[in-house]
């Protein structure tokens, strides 16, 4: 019976990419179901022999605590040297739309909080 052993919601490429591999590399039998066109449902990676689970999802869990282990050194690297992206960069990379959302926030705000200004005259 078929069995999911990696989802791919919020997975970046490269990530899936190398699990896709690794799958492969071993041995396992694998097949992969696409997302659906509204975001309902994610794809996925299953096997297609659940008895393959157990070494499966070893050999995944292997994967990724190196990956963390890389991506947490390739962070810290990247916030000594200053160069890690930040709000205000992300921010100021899109003025016109940072601008309509301070906007939009700043309308919310008052809106929420003219009962209560109005209430008190």
């Amino acid at each position: 019976m078929p069995t999911l052993i990696f989802n791919l919601r919020h997975v970046p490429d490269d990530e899936a990419d190398d699990v896709r591999a690794l799958l492969e590399q071993h041995g396992f039998e694998t097949y992969e179901t696409q997302p659906s066109p509204f975001g309902i449902s994610a794809g996925a990676i299953w096997l297609k022999d659940s008895t393959q689970r157990d070494p499966a999802k070893r050999v995944i869990d292997v994967y990724q605590a190196e990956r963390a282990e890389r991506v947490r050194k390739e962070r810290d690297a990247a916030q000594r040297d200053g160069t890690a992206p930040s709000l205000i960069a992300a921010l100021l990379a899109r003025p016109g739309t940072t601008l309509l959302l301070m906007l939009a926030i700043a309308a919310a705000l008052a809106i929420s909080a003219w009962p209560f200004f109005w209430m008190t005259r």
